[in-house]
């Protein structure tokens, strides 16, 4: 292999946006690497452009517009004064063209050799190369011949990951439609539509192994990662080193990982994703030529920093010849803005509040803080929490602990679901696979226990704040109860003359201020965090309040009832109404006015934060009425169309 000298980076430009490009600016911090951000007109604003030494504008909202376009990114850091580009994760990380420009413009690119990348950016082409070296494969499935024998199905996008691209496939009826689903999601994420097929292995666990190679022939497997937790094929918790594994089931994904990063020779950080069935058997899923959003827990139990480390190389310096030793158990989990309870419906809004406890082997990597907004057009991640421990159980339960005394106010979070996951019989016994969700989801979104005490605590909380402290009152006492209602729990109080409350339905009310009120029922006294914001209303409505209630067995978002409902905020039946903000992509073929539909039957789709929705009808009857035309942008409550129940009448008529 060709020696060269070291080169020194001094300069850096992160081709991407929100955590990772914050994550990496952190680094560049501590190597005294001047850093420089690229943003989008939504960015303009966004924590990693106000991290940046210095940011450069990429005119447009949209990925295809901005973030996708490299000739843009290149000639932002020329300007700039960049010697260096790292391309993060997502996005064009794992484009060869993007990687060729790069280093043509005389840049250092913070990643493996431009051939490795296209070696293994075609998932497709990356499987004939890994059963040349030994690789063990899943056997591909050709749709256009599929039979029910070949059922279930996994249709994945050959260029890109992240989950974008894939469909499950039960039935063959469902084949054509979700081969069509995936291809135009992957063409929106990566600008490739081809998806190609293989077998679906139910109760597998996803497990990965990260490999760093430098161009002097080092190739370090520096451990295992578990990530089977998965929504949407999108990694929620991860975990280093996976647990259940016999040492006989390492060395093989260690060697078949090593192997993969020679067989193209691979310079830099990468990632060996297999998939391991009931059996222990390891089949190998793709190769992932850039740092993984998980990548903090491989850091956490060797001790390294594997972007200073991609710095180090991409200078031409060599690793050491063999990785540091592990140490202790890393458990992540992936904060997002969305609804888990309502299909994973991703979430947008300010980002009132984003509070994570910090202490001893936590750590926080985000892009957000208080008072940022989350946007429609990129991925709905705010925040990765990682807990690192001696042992898996202690670490495990660190990180629920951190995550259940977070406050996340704002969008909704699956911050709830994380806190139950981490302490599910299953996860802490490691018995979890990729199917957990799908079995366990129902019980994981509940909501939290509690509300009604919720609800008492926000009601003497606005007491207090209208009119002083508990044991401060400075006025008459009004004789009659008062009365508040919350998500439909009607609250009645009482204020004492002594300047405390009586509540209907509460043993005893310890104390009471704007922020905090803690409550004793049943000889157990619980304290209540509460928070209180204005908003605006769906569709620029008058503005309306949130009521946040932390406690430790959840967060409870409640709404005030008002006093006189809002007219405007009726909707005549049947009416189909935009569950997030996005952009129409397509609408069902022969859908038009007049039109016969079936309750569930999808009608259209709609993009939001660069995955695809599919909007279903809410009932049986006749569309009567369709406002959504391909790339209309709508914001939440929009109406999209309407469908009428004309049964009764079309009964009568007969």
């Amino acid at each position: 292999m060709t020696e060269r000298e070291p080169s020194v980076i001094n300069t850096l430009l992160v081709a991407n946006r929100g955590e990772i490009a914050c994550r990496v600016f952190r680094t560049c911090a501590e190597l005294g690497i001047g850093t420089v951000a690229v943003h989008s007109d939504p960015d303009a604003d966004a924590l990693h452009t106000r991290t940046a030494d210095v940011s450069v504008r990429l005119p447009g909202a949209a990925p295809a517009d901005t973030y996708l376009r490299g000739e843009l990114i290149v000639k932002a850091a020329l300007a700039a004064g960049a010697d260096a580009v790292h391309p993060g994760y997502g996005f064009l990380s794992e484009s060869a063209g993007f990687a060729r420009a790069v280093t043509d413009a005389g840049l250092t690119w913070i990643g493996p050799p431009p051939a490795a990348v296209e070696a293994m950016a075609s998932k497709t082409r990356a499987k004939e190369l890994m059963a040349k070296a030994g690789v063990p494969l899943l056997a591909p499935v050709d749709p256009a011949a599929a039979t029910e024998a070949d059922l279930p199905l996994l249709l994945k996008a050959a260029a890109g990951g992240g989950g974008r691209g894939m469909r499950v496939v039960r039935e063959l009826a469902h084949l054509e439609e979700e081969l069509a689903a995936a291809s135009a999601e992957a063409r929106s994420a990566f600008g490739d539509g081809e998806v190609f097929a293989e077998p679906y292995v139910e109760r597998g666990r996803h497990i990965e192994v990260q490999v760093l190679a430098d161009a002097h022939g080092t190739v370090w497997a520096l451990g295992t990662r578990d990530c089977s937790l998965q929504r949407r094929h999108q990694k929620v918790i991860e975990e280093a080193p996976a647990p259940a594994l016999t040492d006989a089931q390492r060395h093989t994904l260690h060697d078949a990982a090593t192997a993969a990063a020679r067989a193209v020779g691979y310079v830099g950080a990468g990632t060996v994703e297999f998939l391991v069935d009931e059996g222990g058997r390891a089949y190998f899923l793709e190769m992932n030529t850039r740092l993984q959003v998980e990548h903090p827990v491989t850091e956490a139990v060797f001790g390294i920093d594997l972007v200073a480390l991609q710095i180090r190389v991409a200078e031409g310096r060599a690793l050491p010849p063999t990785p540091p030793d592990a140490h202790g158990h890393a458990v992540e989990a992936r904060l997002y803005a969305e609804d888990p309870a309502h299909d994973w419906q991703p979430q947008t809004g300010v980002l009132h509040a984003l509070d994570v406890p910090t202490g001893p082997g936590l750590r926080l990597d985000t892009g957000f803080v208080s008072g940022d907004t989350v946007g429609v057009h990129y991925d709905p991640l705010l925040a990765k929490v990682v807990a690192h421990a001696p042992t898996r159980a202690e670490a495990v339960r660190a990180l629920a602990h951190a995550l259940a005394r977070t406050r996340a106010h704002g969008p909704v979070t699956n911050r709830d679901l994380l806190v139950r996951s981490l302490r599910h019989p299953d996860f802490r016994a490691a018995r979890h696979d990729t199917g957990f969700y799908g079995r366990h989801l129902d019980a994981l979104t509940a909501p939290p226990p509690g509300e009604a005490l919720a609800a008492v605590a926000a009601a003497l909380a606005d007491a207090a704040a209208r009119g002083g402290r508990f044991g401060g009152a400075w006025r008459n006492v009004p004789s009659q109860p008062q009365t508040k209602t919350y998500n439909g729990h009607e609250v009645r109080y009482r204020r004492e003359r002594d300047g405390g409350y009586r509540v209907e339905g509460v043993e005893r009310v310890v104390s009471v201020t704007p922020h905090e009120v803690v409550l004793e029922t049943g000889g157990v006294r619980r304290r209540h965090r509460v928070r209180t914001y204005a908003h605006t209303g769906r569709g620029g409505s008058a503005p309306v309040r949130t009521v946040y209630v932390d406690t430790p067995a959840g967060c409870h978002a409640l709404t005030p009832a008002p006093r006189f409902p809002d007219p405007a905020a009726r909707t005549a039946p049947g009416s189909l109404l935009a569950p997030m903000p996005g952009t129409v992509v397509r609408v069902a073929e022969g859908l038009a006015e007049g039109v016969r539909v079936t309750a569930g039957q999808p009608l259209l789709w709609l993009e939001a934060m660069k995955m695809e929705h599919r909007v279903t009808a809410p009932a049986s009857g006749t569309l009567t009425a369709l406002h959504a035309v391909p790339g209309r942008q709508v914001e939440v409550g929009a109406l999209l169309a309407v469908v009428t129940d004309t049964s009764a009448q079309e009964d009568q008529e007969a």
